[in-house]
């Protein structure tokens, strides 16, 4: 009996805290992001976000502990259709997570128009190269329907590998093998470009 009231009055102070914590991150966000101007933040506290992730393929490998604690630097936005979540050319560095919805990745060549070079949808991340290496953007990123998106920042994943680095290390490693998978697949189209 008394281990259940401890884990109501627990469960009770942590969502509590963690709609507290939620308006702050909120008001951090709005502020933080001129740069998303294709973005608008929604309000979730920290169990939301948790759950939200754990419903993606992408977090199939990090238990709910890890998740949970993920959230902390995670904030939940969403793009109309037709807006611009990524401009070619700029630094800002923040990774994002489709939930719903779908993007196309458009490159510019030297005095080219913009060509489309992929699309992603649901459980899958893109700019994830600018966390890493901090140049700019090589691609723009639409928004091909109302999408829902999980984006972590450059700040975020700095604070992130300060507080939690084991955790941080997880998600470098899955970006790591993200970018590699990806280098895999342009080598393979490269070849069959060359050779055919």
């Amino acid at each position: 009996m008394r281990d259940r009231e401890y884990s109501a009055s627990r469960l009770i102070f942590t969502k509590r805290l963690c709609a507290i914590l939620a308006a702050v991150a909120q008001d951090e966000i709005v502020r933080g992001m001129p740069w998303a101007s294709g973005l608008a933040a929604e309000a979730h506290n920290l169990l939301e976000i948790s759950e939200i992730v754990e419903g993606t393929k992408w977090a199939d490998d990090l238990s709910a502990k890890e998740i949970l604690a993920l959230s902390r630097y995670l904030h939940v936005c969403t793009a109309e259709a037709g807006s611009v979540i990524v401009r070619q050319g700029r630094r800002e560095a923040y990774l994002c997570l489709i939930v719903d919805g779908r993007v196309s990745i458009m490159k510019e060549g030297t005095g080219r128009a913009a060509t489309q070079i992929g699309s992603v949808g649901a459980g899958r991340i893109f700019g994830e190269m600018s966390l890493i290496d901090g140049e700019p953007r090589s691609a723009y990123v639409i928004a091909d329907e109302p999408t829902r998106l999980v984006v972590l920042t450059g700040e975020g994943f700095a604070h992130l590998s300060s507080e939690v680095p084991r955790l941080a290390v997880k998600v470098l490693l899955k970006i790591s093998k993200l970018i590699s998978q990806r280098l895999r697949q342009t080598s393979g189209a490269l070849v069959d470009y060359l050779t055919s």
